[in-house]
């Protein structure tokens, strides 16, 4: 009996093994194997080489999406695509909403050997088959770096390959893909991620050394593991752990970084792996960002707020005395690698910090997800891929925050103020919930939404332990830092400002005594 109705497809260049794998796979799951390219040679009644020669190759792939379309209905199977299947988009689609999709990778070399003197390859050019094969590479390797998951299997047994799919599967992976004008990445969300660290950054990134960039506090949990399976790599391997908190995420770390950086021979080929919370992966990546005009980048979070904010995006920044995040750039990661389990390791506090920013998310553009936090708990992955997707919607359609982007700011006026005076004392996530309900009073003030909401907003935070009264400082010392905040413009102050559940919009604010008013209202 299947439980999980989810297919896995199996992808890559021919030669790489994906029909002995796939057989193999679906024997170890009991569940029903399907070849692509003898299902269309069956419907075709004749070999692929025939209906390239005698229809051509666009017939041939009329064919293969037809039978592609077919068995991702079926559910629960294994599936091996021919090497060029999933080069299309709308074919890729189709295959991962039917579950997960690996592509099989080998070097040239290795391809040619296994391949050299097969006549049933109409795409390869009989005679030359490593130059064919490095042509034809080239020309899919954008469509086959869209597929998040990689295997490699150049120098492996079958059996390895199908132990790796079959961790990749336990994991529960899921994945998304953001198409940016700083560059395409994937985010990838597992349970166990760190063996397939490997397979991940050979896909996706440069071919030299890689630099772990993490806290004392998380590399104590999972430095040792990440670095380990990093190491099975035939690559150099370093690490710089630096000390926790906010207070360190400024010019002086970042200086170390670079020293850092220099002194183990990084070079563009090389990649960054910024392993920690928000100001680990902001910080990192950064660095990451503007070393050599920019590395590569593997943002892999380990704190919830991390997960649903700071490593996705393409912002990397560091602090400046006179505010927060006021040095920094627009960077696509090359990958984002989120693991739920690493939540398990979280204080309260930490878990609080990151449920602010997921009721944040449900305010901005997803009521169900606010109304189940509304009325208790969910499930951790639930939660942390519903705010995922809140952001991935928003930032796809504004990479570079010209216009829509700015709404995922919804209590940050507020709240970078409130850290600023508390020299970065209080919790990110603390003050995020603090500047919502601030956000609220002020809507409210401002007949922007009624009282029930802005209650409804303040209650949820509570139940969540989260404060909603910020601590009594200055009003006017508040509102002198929320004015050198980075998205007050031309002097103006700009606030995010919720309407309803799942509305919100960005408001320039002439008559600070709103804001004024606002502050005392809730102030602790």
């Amino acid at each position: 009996m299947i439980v999980d109705k989810r297919s896995i497809v199996i992808t890559g260049f021919m030669g790489t093994g994906k029909s002995s794998i796939g057989q193999l796979l679906a024997d170890e799951l009991g569940r029903p194997f399907a070849d692509m390219d003898s299902l269309i040679e069956m419907r075709a009644s004749k070999t692929i080489s025939e209906i390239f020669a005698q229809d051509g190759e666009t017939v041939f792939r009329q064919i293969e999406r037809q039978v592609l379309s077919d068995l991702v209905a079926e559910q629960g199977q294994v599936i091996a695509t021919g090497g060029g299947a999933l080069v299309s988009e709308e074919n890729l689609i189709l295959a991962e909403d039917s579950g997960l999709v690996i592509c099989l990778d080998a070097s040239p070399e290795a391809l040619a050997e296994r391949l050299e003197g097969d006549e049933s390859r109409p795409l390869l050019q009989q005679g030359d088959t490593l130059t064919s094969i490095r042509t034809l590479l080239a020309a899919r390797r954008s469509a086959y770096a869209r597929i998040p998951w990689h295997i490699d299997t150049t120098k492996r047994s079958e059996n390895e390959i199908v132990a790796q799919i079959l961790s990749m599967w336990r994991g529960q992976p899921n994945s998304y893909h953001i198409s940016s004008t700083a560059g395409d990445y994937a985010i990838v969300i597992a349970d166990h991620i760190t063996p397939n660290l490997p397979s991940l950054l050979q896909a996706h990134c440069g071919q030299g050394a890689v630099m772990i960039v993490s806290d004392e506090n998380v590399w104590h949990y999972y430095g040792k593991a990440v670095e380990g399976a990093l190491k099975t790599m035939d690559r150099p391997v370093h690490r710089l752990i630096l000390p926790p908190g906010e207070q360190h995420k400024n010019l002086d770390t970042l200086s170390q970084l670079y020293e850092g950086f220099v002194a183990a021979g990084l070079d563009r080929s090389s990649t960054v792996v910024a392993l920690g919370g928000g100001v680990i992966t902001d910080m990192a990546g950064f660095a990451a960002s503007t070393y050599m005009r920019g590395i590569g980048l593997i943002q892999m979070p380990t704190t919830l707020l991390g997960m649903v904010d700071a490593s996705v995006g393409g912002k990397v920044a560091v602090d400046l005395p006179s505010g927060k995040n006021l040095v920094g750039a627009f960077m696509a990661p090359r990958l984002v690698a989120i693991d739920p389990a690493l939540a398990s390791t979280l204080d309260e506090t930490q878990v609080q910090c990151g449920l602010a920013e997921i009721i944040k998310a449900g305010i901005i553009d997803d009521p169900e997800l606010f109304e189940r936090l509304e009325q208790g708990d969910a499930p951790l992955r639930w939660m942390v891929e519903r705010a995922l997707e809140v952001k991935i919607r928003i930032v796809q359609q504004d990479p570079q925050e010209h216009g829509l982007r700015a709404v995922l700011n919804l209590g940050h006026t507020f709240g970078h103020a409130f850290e600023l005076l508390s020299n970065y004392t209080l919790p990110h996530g603390f003050a995020v919930s603090m500047g919502t309900a601030t956000a609220a009073r002020t809507a409210e003030i401002m007949g922007l939404c009624n009282s029930e909401t802005c209650q409804r907003i303040e209650n949820t935070l509570q139940r969540h332990n989260l404060p909603v009264r910020w601590p009594a400082e200055s009003i006017k010392a508040v509102i002198q830092a929320m004015q050198s905040d980075k998205k007050t413009l031309k002097g103006v102050m700009r606030l995010v400002l919720p309407h309803d559940i799942g509305q919100v919009d960005l408001y320039s604010i002439d008559d600070l005594a709103v804001v004024r008013q606002a502050l005392e209202r809730s102030r602790a």
